[in-house]
């Protein structure tokens, strides 16, 4: 075994590997660029070495620059990760042409698959069935308009060399597709280096499963069954899960002795993972279809390791020793269920744009880190942050993992419900709630799985109404009344409860949501009794309320006849409330410092998150109407169309194309 090792990445994976290493006493070198300086996945390793700066390009993706410091650490072996470097087959090469293990496939394996394009090819010669569509070295975007016609629309423009969801456009009808496949084509050329694409018909309802194959060097092969990863939104993953519901022994065999037969087709060695589209014929069953396999470990391989007990970092770090498999296909055995949700820093009701800031708040339920959850619990966290980090524009929006294990699939829903509601980051958007949405949905929860399940539960999924706003204002004076009974005892002189010699007290605490001002009064009697109580008031509406805090910003209150526990945090005016159904930030409205404040002007085009322009659809003295796109951006290596806010004419583009932009910076002048 090694008794060193680089991890060429950071974040989650990077302290997920770490913890793997450590446990089997190989002492680990972290790599780091500028902007990470103060990392988690920093501290998680024995040494730390800075690589340059911020952009990927100038560290991440440096392949010379961590080779250098691999060979200057005596590093004996680099494990890329996902991501990054992970399935690039040069920097394979150029591992193995300094004499350090690449920690995956060999770089024959990952250039056979690196283009989706040949290695569909080398399935079919392989006998694994494949949608149909056109895979061809030919580019040209009027062949590529004749297959689409040909295969029968709608169909699938997917990057060639990528991955992740990016570069992937739908389209349903002929007159859409040169714009699709131009767009499609910047976002590959811009994630990937590479704009070559293939076409292929969209199978209707489809069901994305994959199958975790590993190799060894010694000639074995083998899978470790099925992972669904259908609940998804812009072709990326949401929410994943194993084993797949409704899959039957069957064809759970047959899908995964094709996934073994593309591994072994191409040589493979390490851990990689075979995806297949499967849609359902008249008979109930699963039809499949070979998409892509991607020559890394894969964000979901916790749900695999809960419900086989097996840690897959371990199997790589082994493989690459040269060490023969750990167990034989016969000897694997499935236990229970398990979900993993991505928890991302994104605004899911604004069209889930990736969202910056600092986590002022990051609180977990009660879990293991990096552990095989199915042993030693049944949730798990994967995390590359602590509170107080920031996520920033240079890398990926996600915050980490959470992962549930349960005896069948109804109890880890209900685990992960429960695991979702005790998550509580406050700082920036998070899809927290629209994940609890999505597992309470009756499409999610009764296995009525497809790619599209986001988008056909929309009306259930978006646009939700937050916290009821009586227990949003609850929750807000919950903290008042609990730092009141501290104080009970002192003279009555020194409280600052708004005591009153005769009568009772009235304080306002009015707050905003969604730019509405709701006014909230909590009234006090002069005596406080069983009978007379403190009240909370909303318009006309009254409730008794009490509350005494538990520590942590938890509060046991008491609204009308429910008992709740809060959780309260704020930062400035703003305020956070999390209850169990549900969760809601606002601002608690000092009047005295918004006293003559004027309301915000609107309808200018801004950028909804820092990024960089890629195009401008408009030019100056255009007259646009209300909803037409004007500007496209690039974030978080995705593409956003911008389009107006109001009808008007465009007096000034205020950036040039390729400029970088901040959140909030306005992009063009409209005027009326």
């Amino acid at each position: 075994m090694f008794k060193k090792i680089l991890i060429a990445n950071r974040g989650e994976i990077a302290c997920r590997v770490a913890a793997t290493a450590r446990r089997l006493g190989i002492r680990t070198v972290a790599v780091y660029s500028e902007a990470d300086a103060g990392a988690r996945h920093v501290m998680a390793c024995d040494e730390a070495v800075c690589i340059g700066g911020p952009a990927p390009r100038d560290s991440y993706l440096r392949a010379d620059r961590i080779l250098e410091v691999a060979l200057a650490t005596g590093a004996l072996a680099v494990h890329p990760g996902y991501g990054f470097l992970s399935e690039n087959a040069g920097f394979a090469r150029a591992c193995a042409a300094a004499g350090v293990v690449f920690i995956g496939p060999p770089a024959e394996a990952i250039a056979a698959m690196g283009s989706k394009s040949a290695a569909k090819t080398l399935m079919e010669k392989a006998g694994v069935p494949l949608v149909p569509g056109y895979h061809g070295v030919d580019n040209d975007p009027a062949l590529l308009a004749r297959e689409a016609a040909r295969i029968g629309y709608p169909v699938l423009i997917k990057a060639s060399a990528g991955g992740g969801g990016k570069g992937m456009r739908r389209v349903d009808r002929d007159q859409d597709f040169a714009a699709a496949l131009a767009s499609c084509q910047r976002e590959a050329k811009s994630s990937f280096g590479d704009d070559h694409v293939l076409v292929e018909r969209y199978v209707l309802r489809p069901r994305h499963i994959e199958i975790q194959v590993f190799g060894d060097s010694l000639g074995g092969c083998i899978h470790l069954f099925e992972r669904d990863c259908s609940v998804q939104r812009r072709h990326q993953k949401v929410l994943e899960e194993a084993p797949a519901p409704g899959m039957s022994a069957e064809r759970r065999a047959e899908m995964g002795a094709a996934a073994v037969a593309a591994a072994l087709a191409v040589g493979y060695v390490g851990a990689g993972t075979v995806e297949f589209i499967a849609e359902e014929v008249d008979d109930g069953d699963l039809r499949f279809y070979f998409m892509e396999m991607n020559t890394r470990l894969q964000v979901e391989h916790p749900v695999t390791e809960a419900i086989t007990g097996l840690d897959l970092v371990e199997w790589q770090l082994r493989v690459a020793a040269g060490q023969p498999l750990p167990l034989r296909q016969d000897e694997l055995r499935i236990q229970g269920h398990a979900i993993e949700a991505r928890i991302c820093a994104e605004n899911p009701d604004a069209g889930f744009l990736p969202a910056t800031g600092t986590m002022d708040t990051l609180r977990w339920p009660p879990h293991r880190a990096f552990e095989r959850t199915s042993a030693d619990g049944p949730v798990r966290v994967d995390a590359g942050v602590r509170e107080g980090d920031a996520i920033t524009p240079h890398y990926d929006p996600m915050i980490a993992k959470l992962i549930v294990w349960g005896d069948n699939r109804a109890q880890a829903l209900a685990r992960l419900d429960a695991a979702l509601a005790a998550t509580h980051i406050v700082g920036l958007h998070t899809n927290v709630a629209f994940l609890r949405r999505v597992v309470a949905s009756t499409a999610f929860a009764t296995a009525d799985l497809d790619t599209a399940l986001i988008e056909r539960e929309r009306a259930v999924l978006l646009g939700q109404p937050p916290l009821a706003l009586e227990i949003a204002a609850a929750g807000v004076v919950a903290r008042t009344l609990a730092d009141e009974a501290e104080l009970e005892g002192a003279d009555p002189w020194s409280r600052l409860d708004g005591w009153r010699l005769h009568g009772g007290a009235r304080r306002h605490f009015d707050i905003e949501h969604a730019g509405v001002v709701h006014a909230v009064a909590l009234a006090r009697p002069h005596r406080p009794s069983a009978q007379a109580r403190s009240e909370l008031q909303i318009g006309v509406q009254r409730w008794a309320i009490s509350s005494r805090a538990l520590g942590g910003g938890q509060y046991d209150t008491t609204l009308g006849e429910r008992r709740l526990r809060l959780a309260v945090y704020s930062q400035g005016e703003r305020v956070a409330v999390f209850a169990p159904e549900a969760s809601i930030v606002l601002r608690q409205i000092d009047a005295i410092a918004h006293a003559g404040e004027g309301a915000a002007e609107g309808g200018s085009l801004t950028a909804p998150m820092p990024g960089k322009v890629i195009a401008f659809l408009v030019q100056a003295g255009n007259a646009v109407s209300q909803g037409q796109a004007l500007a496209v951006m690039e974030a978080m290596k995705m593409e956003h169309t911008l389009h107006a806010p109001r009808d008007g004419v465009v007096a000034e583009l205020l950036y040039a194309v390729g400029d970088p932009v901040a959140e909030g910076a306005e992009l063009l002048r409209l005027e009326d």
